[in-house]
């Protein structure tokens, strides 16, 4: 039997669809800048979310690497909440490459007020770091998958506006939470300067992410894309997938939350399972087990032998994540799966 890959949406595998989109592309040397596929996928980006123009790079962890380089010198802080992806999964980059500080605020699932910013502002002195961005990140993978709301989202603009602040959007699954609220990109996007989107989650493409925003910043994202080694030749091969991707992948994301939701339900009945179902907006599900199941790294391995994969996040914290190669039959076995696992435990 094949295997529920629940570990995340970055195992999808690209469709039939996408392989002959692939191998159909027309391609250039991108960093003479005559891919004409790049271009025809930058311009399209730039476009839906409102913004002068795109940049084609590797990866997610690169797009939010470039965002910061290109608007924050080195001693300039950012502020951001302690769940964001630039602080605790991109091996310190905005330390280590771009010289620049974090100034952290905690909330339960990700999303701050425009307060919260305010009172993490630097004051205008010889002895601080200047406060110079503001990163938030919608969908926020450690919350859950928590969808930040429109008007959240323009309150910290307004702050951000007040200080003199660059608010940057980690959209990585931004289309995630478009569809969960059933909104346009540029409802989110118009209160930002900056936007990151990934086509390597949930949209099901085999590599790539970009990011958007004003002519001049993306002329000096691509400087930095150069710089931090991510030039790269025909590559229209991988924006042909992104471009597949967006014509076929972003509706479909209801599925991966209703099925999300499906096994939230499941889990939040089993004994020694912590989780609100109410909590799961998304293709993210986080939950806690009690100690009766040893580890989370104990339950996950116990799980795999059974052919249910999650990873664990924490001592007693386990992810699963939904996706397009995970249907609704499969989802019901890792719930029967995990009923049968659950109920042979001592209560």
């Amino acid at each position: 039997m094949n295997p529920v890959d629940l570990r995340s949406d970055t195992v999808t595998r690209p469709s039939p669809g996408m392989r002959a989109a692939i191998a159909a592309a027309e391609v250039g040397d991108d960093v003479l800048g005559d891919d004409p596929t790049v271009q025809r996928l930058q311009q399209r980006v730039a476009q839906m979310l409102g913004k002068e123009a795109a940049l084609f790079v590797p990866s997610g962890s690169m797009a939010n690497l470039v965002s910061i380089r290109a608007v924050c010198e080195p001693g300039d802080e950012i502020i951001a909440d302690d769940t964001t992806h630039s602080y605790n999964f991109e091996t310190a980059a905005p330390a280590a490459v771009a010289g620049v500080s974090l100034r952290l605020i905690h909330t339960p699932r990700g999303i701050f007020s425009g307060a919260q910013v305010a009172n993490l502002v630097r004051p205008q002195a010889a002895h601080y770091p200047n406060s110079r961005m503001v990163i938030i990140e919608n969908t926020n993978n450690r919350g859950g998958g928590s969808v930040w709301p429109v008007e959240t989202v323009a309150e910290v603009r307004a702050v951000a506006d007040q200080h003199g602040l660059h608010l940057h959007m980690d959209g990585a699954r931004l289309l995630n939470a478009c569809v969960a609220r059933g909104l346009k990109p540029t409802d989110y996007t118009r209160h930002v300067d900056t936007v990151s989107l990934c086509f390597s989650k949930g949209l099901g493409a085999p590599i790539g992410s970009i990011v958007a925003g004003p002519q001049p910043f993306i002329q000096r994202a691509h400087r930095f894309r150069k710089m931090f080694g991510g030039g790269m030749r025909q590559v229209g091969i991988l924006a042909a997938a992104a471009l597949y991707a967006l014509d076929h992948n972003v509706e479909r994301l209801a599925e991966d939350h209703a099925n999300a939701r499906r096994l939230a339900q499941a889990l939040a009945e089993l004994p020694g399972i912590s989780l609100d179902p109410a909590t799961v907006e998304t293709n993210i599900v986080i939950f806690d087990i009690d100690q009766r199941y040893g580890t989370a790294a104990d339950f996950v391995a116990c799980l795999r032998e059974r052919g249910v994969w999650m990873l664990p996040i924490g001592p007693q914290r386990v992810r699963a994540v939904t996706h397009l190669d995970v249907t609704a039959t499969q989802i019901d076995s890792a719930i029967r799966v995990l009923r049968q696992f659950c109920s042979r435990m001592p209560t």
